[in-house]
């Protein structure tokens, strides 16, 4: 039984192709863009002819609606209550697939709907797609609904979770979505990656807890920010986005004179951007994570244009914009056509540790749970997601985030709110308090 994962290491997410042994494919929790799984499935000459969803997903755009009109046929949960076609089903529920079998287990707790699925190879069972119902070590977060949903659905997953590790054996492997790195994880869980029935069962906070209100506590204590564009998503994912095929659509190439009323994004790495980028311009350095601080800074109508390198993956770049519903995508400018238009080009400086002057105040972007692990004291706190709606911050001020990417970003919002003397370090907290405490 040959399954392949296909990890979003941005998101922090995995999506699995599996070999239903009989030529055909099943992908599980796919992500907008195809090619992926195409791919994975050409590689061993299989075509998909199914698709499982565990839940509306609040983090990614689905590209269910994507594989289903190339062919396959989509399973989700009755509670889902999509708008486009697929086969609903409901915990009990058995479903061949290939050689195969489905059993859905419901399994609410990341969300209402939530459904997970065991595979079966005849009356055994190998493999528990657990969406994020059950992840290793913890349960992704239940509190993306609605404030009065938080508490009711973090006691749904507690059951949820006993439930699973009660009625499935040893062996079975745990293959969740959501896992290291994701924004829907929570607690302990934000390390999770595949695991067994068996060894969840001998540690898992849903049975290591005196009881479900200790679960529960501790669960929505350790719950950070999440992405602002999470709240959007579900409902398009109800509807069905577009589908676009494995040929995401280019970027068109976008005059200077084309760009006001747009917003420009440099996706260029920060080092290019701080010696020369478009006046008002906001960094957003192409990496695992462009799409997520995309989709948490901007509204998905915001008309965007993109300013890349000529060795920099403008098919990756369209990939993520898509993936987190941003679809008002303008094109592409690019800077020789910029400066030869005689537009000006303006920088941001990049200090080291050494050069921070004494009496700049220290603006940290980076997460809560980053900042309470350490941090430069008497410095400014604002997570990288607020800087947008943050009262502009003192001039002078130096912005940080441990590498750069943030800070940067950061600092190119805070100059479009009209502060231009702010500059950017790649040092971490570590490295600026040790030199300031040597002065």
């Amino acid at each position: 039984m040959q399954v392949m994962a296909v990890p979003d290491p941005g998101l922090g997410n995995t999506s699995y192709v599996v070999d239903l042994g009989d030529g055909s494919a099943l992908v599980v929790d796919p992500e907008r863009d195809p090619l992926p799984y195409l791919t994975a499935a050409h590689e061993i000459g299989l075509v998909i002819r199914h698709v499982a969803e565990t839940h509306l997903h609040a983090d990614f755009v689905s590209g269910a609606r994507e594989l289903v009109a190339l062919g396959a046929s989509l399973i989700a949960p009755r509670g889902s209550g999509l708008a486009h076609a697929h086969h609903p089903v409901d915990g009990g529920d058995e479903v061949p697939v290939g050689d195969l079998s489905l059993s859905v287990v419901a399994s609410p707790g990341h969300t209402p709907e939530h459904v997970a699925y065991v595979l079966n190879d005849g009356p055994n069972p190998k493999i528990l797609f657990s969406g994020g119902t059950l992840m290793a070590g913890g349960v992704a977060r239940p509190d993306l609904i609605s404030p009065e949903h938080t508490v009711p659905l973090a006691h749904d997953a507690y059951r949820s979770v006993r439930h699973l590790l009660a009625s499935l054996p040893d062996h079975v492997e745990v293959r969740p979505t959501h896992g290291g790195g994701s924004f829907c994880s929570a607690g302990s869980a934000a390390t999770g990656g595949v695991s067994t029935i068996g060894s969840e069962r001998r540690g898992h906070p849903a049975l290591t807890a005196p009881d479900a209100d200790a679960f529960v506590t501790d669960l929505l204590d350790g719950l950070g920010a999440y992405p602002s564009y999470f709240l959007r998503l579900r409902p398009v994912n109800q509807r069905g986005p577009e589908t676009l095929g494995p040929d995401l659509p280019p970027l068109r190439p976008v005059s200077p004179g084309e760009i006001a009323g747009r917003v420009v994004i440099g996706a260029r790495p920060i080092a290019r951007f701080s010696a020369g980028h478009v006046p008002g311009a906001v960094s957003n350095e192409l990496r695992d994570q462009f799409g997520t601080w995309l989709g948490w800074l901007f509204s998905p109508d915001t008309p965007l244009v993109f300013v890349l390198d000529p060795d920099q993956d403008e098919r990756e770049l369209v990939r993520q914009a898509l993936n987190v519903g941003h679809e008002a995508i303008v094109g592409r400018l690019d800077l020789a056509a910029w400066t030869a238009a005689g537009e000006p080009l303006v920088t941001v400086p990049v200090l080291s540790s050494s050069e921070i002057p004494l009496d700049a105040p220290v603006v940290d972007v980076r997460q809560r749970s980053e900042w309470d692990a350490g941090h430069v004291p008497g410095a400014i706190h604002v997570e990288l997601g607020e800087v947008g709606a943050h009262s502009p911050v003192p001039g002078g001020a130096v912005i940080h985030c441990g590498h750069g990417q943030r800070a940067m970003t950061a600092a190119s919002v805070f100059r479009r709110q009209g502060i231009a003397s702010i500059a950017v370090t790649t040092a971490g907290p570590q490295e600026i308090a040790a030199v300031r405490a040597g002065r």
